[in-house]
This record gives C-alpha cells, sequence and structure tokens, in this order.
C-alpha cells in the first residue's frame, strides 16, 4: 500500500523551522522569453535551500526513543544544514558524515548550527557507506537525503505554498519546474499538485551529464550512472530513489535537460530580477524553464520555477560570469585568419562594426597570416552565424568555436607562446599594458592613431565588466620611430605601462 502523499503533505511539520518562502514575478527574465516567469524563492530558506523541509518533517516524525538517541546522514551540502539545525531545533544529536573534501565552508555551517561533523573518504558513496555503519553501531536514525516517505511529504509542502499564493497572480499556472537530483523535490511537488490540479504540467530538469533520473523512466527501471558532472552538485546523484523514482514515473509530465551554460545564464537571470546569487543546482529550475518555453514556443504562460538553493561557493562565480553570456547565446567566439598586412585589422573591425568585442587574443605566428581569437556580443545565435558568414565572404577565413568546450575552458587562456620571428625582422617589439575606456570605438581609435608602419605582434583582451579594458599589445616598432612611438602614447590619452622588461614577457613570450 503506497503513502497518500495528499495526506501527508497537508499534515507534514515544517513550519517549526522552514518559512513561507515568496512566490516573485522575475520581471526582466519574463520580458525577455515572452512568458511570465514566477520564481518559487527556496533560497530564501533559513539554510538557503528546501532541504530543511524534508529533514524537520522526517526528524519531528520520529518517536521519543529515536529522538534521544539522534539521528545521522551523509551529505556534503543542504540536506546536511536541513539535519543539523532541524535536530537543533529539536533538542536531538545530529552526526553528518561528510567527505573529507568538502570545503571548510560547509563543514563550518554545519557545526554552526549544532551537527557533529565526521569527515570520512574521499567521495560520497565512501561516506555514505560509513554512515550507514555508525547507524547500526550507534543505533541512530538514517535520515535520507531524498528516497523516504516523510521527507518527500515534507519537500511537497512547496507545492502546497504554491497553489496557495498563485491565486494572487493573475492566469492559470501552465508549469512547475523542479530540479532533480534524487528526485525528493520533484516527486513531493508533482505527488501534490497531481491530485489537486493535473492540468497543471510538473516539468523535471536535470543537466545532460547527470540525468539518471531522464534515463530510469526511458528504460522503467533505475538506471545507475557510472559518473555525474559535478558543476550543479547539489543534483550530481548517480543513483535516484526508488519511492521517488515510482513517484516521478507517474506524475511528471517530462523532464527538461540544460547544460552549463544555461545553467550560469540562469544564474544570471535570476540576480539581475533580484540581486541574489543561487547556486547552480538552485538555478536548474528556472534554466529549465526557458528552455521549455523556446522549445514548445510558448507566449504568455505562467511559468513556476522552484530557485531550490543559494549555497554558492564564491570561488565559482568568475566562471559562472564568464559562461552565462554563452548560455544567452549573446557571445560568440571566433577564430579569425587576418592577413598580415597594414590595413587587415582596422578593415576587420569595420566588418563586427558596431558590435561589442569582449575578447581579442593575438600572437605573431607567420609574416603571411595571423590567427587571432575573437569574442563578439550578439543579440542571438542566428547573429553569430551571419557574422561568419560576413567575415568568410569579405577573405577572413573563420572558425566558429561557441560550441566548441575545449576552446572556451582552455584555448582562450593560451593563445600566445614565444615569437622568435619578431626579433629576427631586427624590429624592436614594444610591449605595453593599457587601460582602454570600455566604449564602442576604443580600439578603433588606437588603430587609427597608431602608425601604419608599426605591425601588431601581440594583442590580448578580455572585457571583465570594468569601466576600463585591460589590454596587452606587442608593437613592432623600428629603432628610428621610438620619438614618433612615444608622442603616440602621449596623444592616445589611454593610461599606459611599458611591459617590455617583464621577466614573465621574457619567459612565455618574448
Amino acid at each position: 500500500m503506497h503513502p497518500d502523499y495528499l495526506e501527508k503533505v497537508l499534515n507534514a511539520q515544517v513550519y517549526d523551522v522552514a518559512v513561507e518562502t515568496p512566490l516573485d514575478l522575475a520581471s526582466n527574465l519574463s520580458a525577455r522569453v515572452g512568458n511570465k516567469i514566477i520564481l518559487k524563492r527556496e533560497d530564501m530558506q533559513p539554510v538557503f535551500s528546501f532541504k530543511l523541509r524534508g529533514a524537520y518533517n522526517k526528524i519531528a516524525s520520529l518517536s521519543p526513543e529515536k529522538l534521544k538517541r539522534g539521528v545521522i546522514c551523509a551529505s556534503a551540502g543542504n540536506h546536511a544544514q536541513g539535519v543539523a539545525l532541524s535536530a537543533k531545533k529539536l533538542g536531538c544529536r545530529a552526526v553528518i558524515v561528510m567527505p573529507t573534501s568538502t570545503p571548510g565552508i560547509k563543514i563550518d555551517a554545519v557545526r554552526s548550527r549544532g551537527g557533529e561533523v565526521v569527515l570520512h573518504g574521499d567521495s560520497f558513496d565512501e561516506a555514505y557507506a560509513h554512515a550507514v555503519e555508525l547507524e547500526k553501531t550507534e543505533k541512530l536514525t538514517f535520515v535520507h537525503p531524498f528516497d523516504d516517505p516523510e521527507v518527500i511529504a515534507g519537500q511537497g509542502t512547496v507545492a502546497m505554498e504554491i497553489l496557495r499564493q498563485h491565486s494572487r497572480h493573475n492566469g492559470p499556472i501552465t508549469a512547475v519546474f523542479c530540479a532533480i537530483g534524487g528526485g525528493g523535490l520533484a516527486a513531493g511537488v508533482a505527488a501534490y499538485i497531481k491530485r489537486l490540479r493535473p492540468d497543471i504540467k510538473v516539468i523535471g530538469v536535470e543537466t545532460f551529464d547527470a540525468d539518471a533520473m531522464k534515463q530510469s523512466i526511458a528504460k522503467g527501471h533505475r538506471v545507475r550512472l557510472d559518473q555525474v558532472g559535478l558543476f550543479a552538485d547539489g543534483t550530481a546523484v548517480k543513483f535516484v530513489g526508488e519511492e521517488t523514482f515510482r513517484l516521478c514515473k507517474e506524475y511528471l509530465d517530462d523532464i527538461i535537460l540544460v547544460d552549463t551554460d544555461a545553467i550560469c545564464a540562469a544564474i544570471k537571470d535570476v540576480f539581475e530580477d533580484t540581486r541574489s546569487i543561487l547556486e547552480p543546482a538552485g538555478a536548474l529550475a528556472v534554466a529549465g524553464a526557458k528552455e521549455y518555453a523556446r522549445q514548445h514556443k510558448l507566449k504568455d504562460k505562467n511559468l513556476i520555477a522552484v530557485t531550490s538553493g543559494a549555497n554558492m561557493n564564491f570561488d565559482r562565480l568568475r566562471f559562472v560570469a564568464e559562461r552565462a553570456e554563452f548560455g544567452e547565446q549573446r557571445e560568440a567566439v571566433f577564430a579569425v585568419t587576418l592577413p598580415e598586412k597594414p590595413g587587415a585589422y582596422k578593415k576587420f573591425l569595420a566588418l563586427i562594426g558596431k558590435r561589442n568585442v569582449t575578447e581579442f587574443n593575438y600572437r605573431y605566428h607567420t609574416a603571411s597570416e595571423a590567427h587571432v581569437f575573437v569574442g563578439v556580443q550578439v543579440s542571438d545565435r542566428k547573429e553569430s552565424l551571419k557574422l561568419v558568414d560576413s567575415l568568410q565572404k569579405h577573405g577572413y577565413p573563420t572558425l566558429d568555436l561557441t560550441e566548441d568546450e575545449m576552446a572556451k575552458n582552455h584555448i582562450r587562456h593560451m593563445v600566445g607562446g614565444h615569437a622568435a620571428a619578431v626579433c629576427k625582422e631586427g624590429l624592436n617589439e614594444q610591449l605595453y599594458r593599457f587601460e582602454f575606456p570600455e566604449r564602442p570605438g576604443a580600439l578603433m581609435n588606437f588603430l587609427t592613431q597608431m602608425s601604419a608602419g608599426w605591425n601588431i605582434s601581440l594583442f590580448h583582451y578580455r572585457n571583465h565588466g570594468a569601466d576600463y579594458g585591460r589590454v596587452l599589445v606587442g608593437m613592432q616598432v623600428p629603432a628610428g620611430d621610438m620619438g614618433q612611438f612615444k608622442e603616440f602614447l602621449k596623444n592616445l590619452g589611454y593610461a599606459h605601462w611599458d611591459e617590455s622588461q617583464n621577466p614573465a614577457y621574457k619567459l612565455f613570450l618574448g
């Protein structure tokens, strides 16, 4: 006999620690995608994640005898904090087993909420196995992160709030989107909504490299993945729960897959509307809602995305900012071959037109041609394909690298190397670091004022969102032109520094 989840959700005990989170319209994002994207703000829970709901409901359901002995879980993330805070509220011992590789910030967060941290093993699987051993030897109760009816019912209270709160928004709900790791949230939300409002679609969202639930539903049985991508670490689960699989298979309307770039774009979308920074798994539902609307060509529909967590590692923000433009298809990157002759750069920039150049990397290669790695801001993928076509027609062989993972992750940072031929030609390479104002025409102004007789032998620029772009330029200047070169620098009006004697330049680029 399966549990009655409508009854279990209605009777769930979550509000001693959890709060009823807002349902907020993401107005900027909605305008851009042509549908109302409404955020269920679980990132605003006391532990910055929905996990608190299921953990507390499970622990609160225990007998006084079991509470006295305490609880245990294995987790390196949001579930750990939910269990620790819930146990503290109920005056119960909580042992949290975490892999030895867990970042200090997460260990400290669990300890600050009263959890006893046990570090064991290099992976989650090893930590989980150790937790199962401790459960038996210390007679503790295991609090599973997803595969438990009480945990699922606790997460299902998210759906109860959505249906109640949405009455204040105009129009019916078309679909609700939930991230899937082990499936606890999606199972709880779907089981509740489908009992009361079967017309509302419930859509799960997974990453392409951690799609255990989608594969399992397709094959009709649970599939164990050999490995999972770790960017959205909160949903990096190799094997979904038995009960969550049963519920998702029965109640989910679809599962959408998204990639890392789409998640980064969704993090940026939510930040622009709310000034909150979601963790990758927390933004998964937003990325899924956007992708679902695009695939199904939806217009003017109400789409609700559960923003499930905001425990973001600060050091990931640089990567997120770098990749968000790709996720929105607002940046294209190309490898372009330019002839080594006067005016080639200017003609190339004229073809780029008023589009913002986000990156420009080049190192002298041969006397006949130059290979440049360039990033350009575009409105969509169609525009980038048109630009490739235009460059090709005007005699600039162009390779589109926008979908190339190696290029985006590595090559862009490695364009360069020694150029012995620069010195052999008897010209002095002058290496200067500049601050260009971040405005259209700054590079064209630089090239216009520069003497046509000086060859650019190195160029590196990347837009970092500041008022000034940091640019490194190598120029081959004949010894007799040094006076004119100094005058050029003075008249240019850009802040600059001579790096020609920099030891790093001599080691890697000179």
